[in-house]
């Protein structure tokens, strides 16, 4: 990946400070994600990154700060008009329909009145995406494996035809060989020209697929760069990546 910070922002995120009731989570948080890139954010468990992509989400509240999104500020937008706007968040843990078939949790990715009429020509695309999913398009959601339901969450995502994907930790809890596919979908997304704000605690396979980084903890960005700076940071190396400086 070219190592070049945000320059073209599709998303802006300044002084972002998040709290749940008395307890403050993020605390001051500015990130730019560019037009084309991928963008990460790595840290520890408990470090706010989950906290942070739901608040640009929609989903929780900021105290504080601004977020900007392809032009307009939506900072206190509802989640739903900020799918309208083609900001999709892919959540930890999936958040499938078990009961319902891999086709009927795609087509709820596309629920949007403006989606609906192009809902089959997108589906086709993620099945060209993810050819799996078309072969398990009839199975009930709750019998595929691990990762074939992190394949469905992220083709869901796709169904809204997004200008920002965000991914939470799309590798939490795979084994290992499924853990490098994920990793390899999101290589062949962002490939195809999509925008991506990625969440992980694999800082290793994260920084291999993003253009710029940053490194959350205790609810703040401490560190920031190009990945190719962050995997040459003596801190980076030590925390996430296992070597010894």
């Amino acid at each position: 990946m070219e190592p070049s910070g945000p320059t073209d922002g599709v998303l802006e995120v300044s002084g972002l400070e998040v709290a749940y009731a008395a307890v403050q989570v993020v605390w001051g948080v500015d990130l730019k994600v560019a037009r084309g890139q991928v963008v990460t954010i790595i840290g520890p468990n408990g470090a706010g990154k989950t906290t942070t992509l739901k608040s640009i989400a929609g989903l929780v509240p900021p105290k504080k700060g601004r977020i900007i999104f392809d032009g307009p500020e939506i900072t206190r937008e509802p989640a739903h008009e900020r799918v309208g706007r083609r900001l999709c968040l892919v959540p930890e843990g999936r958040h499938l329909w078990p009961n319902m078939t891999v086709e009927e949790n795609l087509l709820l990715g596309a629920f949007w009145p403006s989606l609906r009429s192009q809902a089959q020509q997108n589906m086709e695309r993620v099945y060209e995406l993810f050819p799996r999913l078309k072969e398990r398009r009839r199975q009930a959601c709750g019998t595929l494996s691990g990762g074939e339901q992190q394949m469905c969450a992220i083709g869901r995502g796709l169904m809204s035809d997004p200008l920002l994907l965000i991914l939470d930790e799309p590798s939490l809890g795979l084994a290992p060989i499924l853990v490098a596919q994920v990793f390899q979908m999101i290589r062949r997304i962002a490939a195809g020209g999509m925008t991506i704000l990625l969440a992980a605690q694999n800082a290793k396979n994260a920084l291999e697929v993003a253009h710029y980084a940053y490194v959350m903890e205790a609810g703040r960005v401490v560190l920031e760069g190009s990945a190719e700076e962050l995997r040459c940071s003596d801190h980076v190396r030590r925390a996430y990546l296992g070597v010894v400086v």
